[in-house]
């Protein structure tokens, strides 16, 4: 039982780190593919610029139109979720979270799987029209896809959580007869 009690309480901890972590991504890199550069300070703008050419991120560098919503789902339907599973998982069992954490769960992978697909697969070349730099071999692909992979996996141990997890579900209270 205690086994059970710490890997729940580690996979807690993972999640509220997880959360907390995306709180600053997403403000001050993620969004400044959709809000006007001129919020931010130069060297934002630079710590983005210097991400987006070493790791040959063509979505910061040149953001096609299709990520675009994606990134303001993000503004508006995850950054206001984040403070709240981030104090849920820190504080731990707390019921109320699993339906918005299903939600979150569910909608990011969806996201993701045309990102990872669009990052593995796509041409990149100057051939294709793509003005940026993008990945040419196949280890760029990869080094690529391990920055945006934890975001696809986190959410899938999150989803599997909250379905399996006797401590996140609700018991049906039953009137005494």
């Amino acid at each position: 039982m205690m086994g059970v009690l710490s890997a729940r309480r580690g996979l807690e901890w993972l999640l509220c780190f997880y959360f907390l972590s995306h709180i600053p991504i997403t403000l001050f890199i993620d969004l400044q593919v959709v809000l006007p550069r001129e919020l931010y300070p130069a060297e934002l703008r630079n710590l983005l610029q210097w991400y987006a050419k070493e790791f040959k991120d063509p979505l910061l560098q040149d953001p096609p139109m299709w990520f675009k919503p994606f990134v303001f789902c993000e503004l508006v339907f995850q950054l206001p979720f984040f403070p709240f599973a981030t104090y849920a998982f820190f504080k731990g069992g707390c019921k109320w979270i699993r339906i918005p954490a299903i939600i979150y769960s569910v909608h990011t992978m969806t996201t993701l799987i045309p990102i990872l697909s669009m990052l593995l697969f796509e041409d990149f070349s100057k051939a294709s029209g793509f003005k940026g730099q993008g990945p040419k071999t196949f280890h760029e692909r990869l080094t690529l896809v391990s920055v945006y992979v934890p975001y696809f996996l986190i959410p899938l141990m999150l989803l599997l959580f909250m379905l399996r997890s006797p401590h996140y579900k609700y018991e049906e209270k039953r009137k005494k007869k």
